[in-house]
């Protein structure tokens, strides 16, 4: 008796396939990603990776600068207000390279950026909180894990008060890492002791927030 081949269903459609294969290519890239971070973190020319990458994530670098920014203040607390000023200076003037890609090259570049992280779908809800809420938006969005780099470009596709874009962008960056700054310069030592026991969970949670920030966005 012939016996007909047994045939095996995947029990994923195409699409759940292709969603899977993309969030485990993206944590590769961003694992990647983080690695290289860290290792600019300890070069020579440290200060400078920090400013271009803190230029570079306000406008379309995926991960947040507080991945090389802690590591750098708790070498050396002392100037962890110089870097803090530093960063919140290039993170600005990132934020208005965002905002210039949002407002005259959206169609050229920022398209291709907002599709890249996969934002297509939460772009229009992007605008209308813009729209809406403005520099209250802006203000929360650059303290929080948000990746601003999406709010900048939101902001200039909008066309959002330029002037009213650049004030609310100074505080919102500012905050967040003069924060970073007051804190390891009160308790460096006992923040340093306690990444260095705990290094794995500690860089684990960081690249979480990462990309929980990403999150944010997807479930708007």
């Amino acid at each position: 008796m012939a016996y007909a081949p047994l045939e095996c269903k995947d029990s994923l459609n195409p699409h759940a396939k292709q969603a899977a294969l993309s969030t485990i290519w993206t944590l590769f890239l961003i694992k990647k990603l983080y690695d290289w971070t860290l290792s600019k973190a300890r070069s020579p020319a440290s200060e400078k990776w920090l400013a271009g990458l803190a230029f570079a994530e306000s406008s379309f670098f995926p991960l947040p600068i507080d991945l090389m920014l802690i590591p750098m203040m708790l070498a050396d607390r002392l100037r962890a207000f110089r870097l803090a000023t530093l960063t919140t200076v290039m993170s600005v003037l990132g934020g208005i390279a965002g905002y210039a890609i949002g407002a005259l090259m959206y169609e050229a570049l920022g398209k291709s950026i907002i599709e890249f992280y996969g934002y297509q779908d939460q772009f229009v809800a992007l605008q209308d909180i813009f729209t809406n809420y403005g520099v209250l938006f802006l203000l929360v969005a650059g303290f929080t894990p948000m990746p601003f780099k999406v709010v900048t470009i939101t902001a200039g596709v909008v066309s959002m008060n330029p002037v009213a874009f650049v004030l609310a962008s100074i505080p919102a960056r500012g905050a967040r890492f003069y924060l970073l700054a007051a804190l390891i310069w009160k308790f460096g030592d006992p923040i340093r002791d306690f990444i260095e026991k705990r290094l794995a969970l500690v860089t684990t949670a960081m690249l979480i927030l990462g990309i929980l920030g990403f999150a944010v966005i997807k479930l708007l």
